[in-house]
């Protein structure tokens, strides 16, 4: 069985090496001395959640307080361009079995959508609870799964203000809408976004809510740059649709060929 893996904070394991002495307390260390009861000379992983961990093994345990000896630390390189899923706020939490369901498959941030058929809304005196979480459940999803870097939660989006963000980007946002009647794949999409240019620095897979993506939307979006492409032949809800998508451009990317 893997090992489990703790957070500490960004900048938290920038002068850790081999052979350094880590303490986790706060709430990691409660839950790893005193839920899991791990005991001296068992393996685990420390992340600074931005993408560096040390993997040691415990050396002291008990009173809420781990210490770690550093066996040794990985810096994991940034891979361009970052996958970022735009969601759509959906009903039933659909929206939040997206998201987490897209941390699991690796997605490096994502964006609250407030489209224009979205059942559920964040009211403003709320908003912040929601976002918040967002943050909880990608946070929740990345350790369960081992990542290291926790994937973003960025700002709710109105659909003008996603389109004013793809055009400011000046490129460096290439956007995919997937739609259930579009004919184009989204290996054609990828491709032709890679033909544009490499100055791409991220890959947006933009996925609507259960009432769908209004014509007036897509007029909006593409017109900011955006691309259009269908997943398979048959229509994916709101909490599946993302996961697909991202699954099958990793793929696609390359990133999940293991025998590089």
């Amino acid at each position: 069985m893997t090992a489990p893996l703790f957070h500490l904070g960004p900048g938290d394991l920038d002068a850790a090496a081999s052979g350094a002495l880590i303490t986790l307390s706060g709430a990691e260390g409660h839950h790893a001395s005193t839920v899991m009861r791990l005991k001296p000379g068992e393996q685990v992983l420390l992340s600074d959640t931005v993408g560096r961990r040390a993997e040691g093994l415990v050396r002291s345990s008990g009173g809420g307080i781990l210490e770690v000896q550093v066996d040794k630390v990985i810096d994991e390189p940034a891979i361009l361009p970052r996958l970022v899923l735009v969601q759509a706020l959906a009903k039933d939490r659909r929206d939040l079995q997206g998201v987490e369901s897209a941390t699991e498959l690796g997605v490096d941030a994502v964006i609250p959508w407030q489209a224009e058929r979205s059942v559920a809304r964040w009211k403003p005196e709320r908003a912040a609870k929601k976002h918040a979480e967002w943050v909880t459940m990608v946070t929740t999803a990345a350790k369960q799964t081992r990542r290291t870097t926790i994937p973003a939660v960025r700002a709710l989006h109105s659909t003008a203000q996603y389109r004013d963000a793809l055009i400011e980007s000046e490129g460096r946002i290439g956007a995919i809408l997937l739609h259930e009647t579009d004919e184009s794949s989204l290996a054609d999409a990828i491709t032709a976004h890679s033909q544009a240019g490499s100055a791409a620095e991220e890959l947006h897979l933009i996925v609507g809510p259960e009432g769908g993506i209004s014509d007036a939307e897509i007029e909006m979006l593409t017109g900011a740059g955006a691309r259009v492409a269908r997943l398979g032949p048959t229509v994916l809800r709101s909490s599946t649709a993302g996961p697909a998508g991202l699954a099958a451009a990793q793929v696609l990317l390359g990133r999940w060929d293991w025998s590089r």
